[in-house]
Order: C-alpha cells, then sequence, then structure tokens
C-alpha cells in the first residue's frame, strides 16, 4: 500500500470536518460548527506528524493540506461569523467573508515561504479559527447592539491583516529557542481555560468554556506583539 494514501486521508478528514462546520454554521449550530473546527485542527496535527514518522511527504499533500485548511480554518470561521452577525448587521455581514480570502492568501504565502520552519510569519490560521469560534458560540447578547456588531466586523478586518502581516508568532516547533516565551504562554493559557471552564460550570453556560479558546488566542497575539515591539527596540 502506498504509505501516502494514510496522510492524505487524514487531511481529507480535516477538510470533511471544516465542509461539516460551514453547513452547520448556515444552520446556526455555532457550537457544534466549532466542535468540527476543532475536530479539523486535531486532524490537521496529526496528518503532518504521520507524514514525517512514515517518511511519506508528497507534493499533492502539502496542496491538499492548504485546500483543507482553507476550508476549515479559514471559510468556516468566516461562515460562522457571517452567519451570527447577519441577523444584527444584514448583508453587511459579509464582509467577514474576507477571512476566507485572506486565509487562502496566508496559506499559499506559508507554503513559499522558507522563514517559517519553527516559528510564523503572521498569524496561524487554525489559531485565527479558534479566536472566531470561540466568539460566534456566545449568546447574541455580545452584540447586542449594532455597533458591537460594527467592531466585530473590524476586528475580523484586524484578522485579516494579522494573518498576513510581518509579524513573527512563536511555534511550538521552536521550542529550543523559545522555550521561556512558550512556558510563560502556556501557564496563562492555564489560567485563562480554568476561568473560563470555572465560569462555564457556575453560570450552567458550555459556551463560556468553549470561549477560552479566544482567550489564549488573544493571550498568544497579545504576547507575540509585545515581543515583536521589544525586539525592534
Amino acid at each position: 500500500m502506498n504509505k501516502r494514501i494514510i496522510p492524505n486521508t487524514i487531511t481529507s478528514c480535516n477538510l470533511l470536518c471544516g465542509s461539516i462546520a460551514v453547513f452547520l454554521a448556515t444552520q446556526g449550530a455555532f457550537v457544534w460548527a466549532f466542535v468540527f473546527i476543532l475536530a479539523g485542527a486535531f486532524f490537521d496535527f496529526f496528518d503532518g506528524l504521520s507524514a514525517r514518522l512514515l517518511k511519506a511527504p508528497s507534493p499533492i499533500g502539502v496542496e491538499l493540506d492548504s485546500l483543507a485548511d482553507d476550508i476549515t480554518f479559514g471559510l468556516a470561521p468566516a461562515m460562522m461569523l457571517f452567519c451570527w452577525l447577519k441577523p444584527i448587521l444584514g448583508w453587511w455581514a459579509g464582509i467577514a467573508l474576507l477571512m476566507a480570502a485572506f486565509s487562502a492568501l496566508r496559506l499559499a504565502k506559508f507554503n513559499v515561504d522558507e522563514r517559517q520552519h519553527d516559528s510564523f510569519i503572521g498569524l496561524a490560521t487554525p489559531a485565527n479559527a479558534i479566536f472566531w469560534g470561540g466568539i460566534c458560540c456566545m449568546p447574541y447578547a455580545m452584540v447586542a447592539y449594532d455597533w458591537m456588531g460594527w467592531c466585530m466586523l473590524g476586528l475580523s478586518l484586524i484578522s485579516c491583516y494579522l494573518l498576513n502581516a510581518e509579524i513573527p508568532f512563536f511555534s511550538f516547533k521552536g521550542w529550543a529557542k523559545e522555550k521561556t516565551v512558550i512556558i510563560s504562554f502556556l501557564i496563562g493559557c492555564v489560567i485563562l481555560i480554568g476561568y473560563c471552564v470555572t465560569k462555564a460550570i457556575l453560570n450552567h453556560h458550555i459556551e463560556f468554556a468553549l470561549f477560552s479558546g479566544t482567550a489564549c488566542i488573544l493571550w498568544y497575539v497579545t504576547l507575540n506583539l509585545l515581543l515583536a515591539c521589544t525586539k525592534k527596540r
């Protein structure tokens, strides 16, 4: 059997999860859509790992991985945000779909950028998807006023910028170089997740637990921006 079938099959499972997430978003099932985005992230991690373990990388696998990632981490969160904001902002919410296009651009740049072996230049698409997935699972009370909906759209444009910005973002692959920073990040994540899960239990709302992903990505972006500013000085 061709060993390349295994990682490509795992990548296809990622794409399938993303496709289901898009459908669920159109039905207003945002929590389940986010669950399938997280499932896609699981498969995304293991397709590359399996390719390395089996020593079965392939050009087709690289292209398939990018296509799957744009569906799961580009189109799916963009569709979630669009469907979440449409009852408040009408068709203006379609601006959120720009994230899918900018995610595709980010993935294409990643494939040809030789600088991103153990770190990222620009925010990774899975991180962006987790950020928006957590937000869209929250109750509509978050956007009770039109201006809050517009703020969310503005934030989505900032996401589009961060996806393709020339800003370094650390990766767990760079553990040897960024050990102190990564440990600081993980400590912050434990605190944020603990707070969100506790709040979810006390308020009997699973949405608060899912928001922990958004909180962790916000902490990740803040930490990297601070590091970028420090290095410039």
